[in-house]
């Protein structure tokens, strides 16, 4: 998994509230079960003008020029700006790759569902959530500047405005220590790799009858 430390990037504004994870990534696009590939399906209802069907080529189908991300400089925005409730529905573990995959590192709104939040963490996606009033603000903000960007700073647990201000945030801190280290659940486990490995050649040697088809 990706560390996240800092990062800076232009903000992308979904003024919608209950995006749910269908809408972030259709159930069509749910039968491969590697983390990448799915960026071109972010959002593919909203995105594309015509429906989509796994193995398409997405290059060719016809852009929705009313759908922000289909808007420079949006299209290269890293961090997502949305409503309450964001990633509710379904727990699919697929939204949060397409939004990675697409390129966003944070997303930011005012409540996540708590499947949606806690899978964005062993991905890499930070998701943070800030009282409705200062999501309000930005949202201002980003309509009057196109291209807005912040930086977020997840040792110091700030995101810096363009004018230097500072929004403070929370995060649990087993969470961020994972995502400065880029640990996911797998990089947590082989840290105890060595101690895994002696527990299995004690427990070959105790109880060899269970390694028996192996030996074979």
């Amino acid at each position: 998994m990706q560390a996240f430390t800092t990062h800076t990037g232009i903000v992308a504004p979904l003024d919608r509230a209950n995006v749910d994870t269908d809408a972030i990534i259709p159930k069509q696009y749910l039968k491969s079960v590697k983390r990448t590939g799915f960026g071109p399906n972010a959002f593919d209802d909203w995105r594309y003008l015509e429906p989509g069907e796994p193995g398409m080529d997405h290059s060719q189908r016809t852009k929705n020029p009313d759908f922000i991300l289909n808007q420079p400089p949006y299209d290269q925005s890293t961090i997502l700006l949305a409503r309450t409730n964001f990633g509710c529905g379904s727990s699919r573990e697929h939204a949060v790759w397409a939004l990675t995959d697409f390129g966003f590192r944070v997303v930011i709104a005012p409540s996540f569902a708590d499947i949606f939040f806690n899978n964005s963490f062993k991905t890499g996606l930070l998701p943070i959530a800030l009282p409705e009033e200062v999501v309000d603000q930005l949202f201002r903000e980003v309509a009057a500047d196109k291209g807005y960007q912040l930086t977020v700073d997840l040792e110091k647990q700030q995101i810096i405005k363009p004018d230097g201000s500072v929004i403070p945030f929370e995060v649990d801190a087993f969470r961020r220590h994972c995502l400065l280290e880029g640990l996911d659940d797998i990089g947590l486990t082989l840290q105890h790799a060595a101690d895994i490995r002696a527990y299995e050649s004690r427990r070959q040697q105790t109880a060899p009858w269970l390694f028996l088809d192996k030996q074979a």
